[in-house]
């Protein structure tokens, strides 16, 4: 099957347990084990057996969840501004908080790299988040940290949300949620600058593209979890994209886009976009062997949505 025929329709997606509680950000490990996040104070670890726990870290809400090399967990404070280091044994510190003397703003993830660099993505100055859904401003950011330290490496972006280094490390992407794009920089060079913002694939997704978290797969497609459309679409290297699922609650997305216009939106009327069988996905996981089993997490459903791909996921960096 080529990736372009590729679609699924509700009753062929599982629902994957009901325990969790706003699964925004999942990690698959190589032993079947899920980190997922959740706002009762942790991350929740589901193993192969399906035991599970609660990981306690002091963090009302869990954006994203990423690991390095040496099994230290990274989590996105989106509430509190922060960027966490869960190591193996469950200890943790704050790693980060602020920069060049000033608070971070909302946190939405955290990327390692092929050499455990830190790509930190601010969806925007002003804490709490909202503010910068309801009336869209170009004052999000993304930080790079390694042995170096800390420095700006992009901003004037409309609340990014993910960033991740495609296979080579030669493109940063970035969801550019506000602008309802996915979009990319150059890395330049070792020290890790980066080259003007480009937008990849369709320049805008229409009403209700906002876009959240993505992930590659292994020939290069991207795929990105459509909050507002409750769905997921995959943008091939050639550019174009297509829906593989979406559950749209149309009068509510025209609503809620005709109140960002208006600079009115409010969080009840982003809810109202709710799907009848979705809930508001976020975020994309490759798991199992060979890496064809999907997850979806959510900022709404109290399971995870799974099913499998015709295409290997990329591995991540703790592959």
């Amino acid at each position: 099957m080529s990736i372009k025929e590729f679609r699924l329709a509700p009753e062929e997606i599982e629902r994957f347990r009901s325990d969790f509680s706003r699964p925004e950000s999942i990690l698959a490990t190589r032993d079947g084990t899920l980190y997922v996040s959740d706002n009762r104070g942790g991350v929740k670890v589901v193993r192969p057996d399906g035991s599970s726990e609660l990981i306690p870290v002091p963090i009302n809400e869990i954006n994203g969840v990423t690991m390095d090399g040496a099994g230290n967990l990274y989590l996105a404070d989106i509430d509190g501004g922060r960027v966490f280091r869960l190591k193996p044994d469950g200890s943790y510190e704050v790693l980060l908080e602020a920069f060049e003397g000033q608070p971070l703003g909302p946190v939405n993830y955290v990327c390692v790299d092929a050499r455990d660099r830190l790509w930190i993505s601010v969806m925007t100055t002003t804490r709490p988040w909202f503010p910068a859904a309801a009336n869209p401003r170009p004052d999000g950011y993304i930080l790079l940290m390694d042995e170096h330290g800390v420095r700006k490496v992009a901003d004037g972006i409309l609340m990014p949300n993910e960033v991740r280094l495609d296979a080579k490390g030669e493109y940063l992407y970035c969801a550019e949620t506000m602008a309802r794009r996915i979009v990319r920089f150059k890395v330049l060079d070792d020290a890790g600058s980066l080259g003007p913002m480009e937008v990849y694939g369709p320049a805008d997704l229409g009403v209700g593209g906002q876009v959240d978290g993505f992930a590659f797969d292994a020939e290069g497609n991207v795929w990105v979890a459509m909050v507002l459309r409750n769905g997921l679409l995959i943008i091939t290297p050639d550019g174009q994209a297509h829906t593989v699922f979406e559950d749209p609650n149309l009068p509510a997305l025209e609503a809620a886009q005709a109140a960002v216009d208006a600079g009115t939106l409010t969080p009840e009327g982003m809810f109202a976009c709710a799907g009848a069988h979705f809930q508001f996905p976020t975020s994309i996981t490759f798991a199992g062997d060979d890496l064809k089993t999907v997850y979806m997490g959510s900022l709404a459903m109290p399971h995870l949505l799974k099913f499998r791909s015709p295409v290997a996921g990329l591995p991540m960096r703790h592959w």
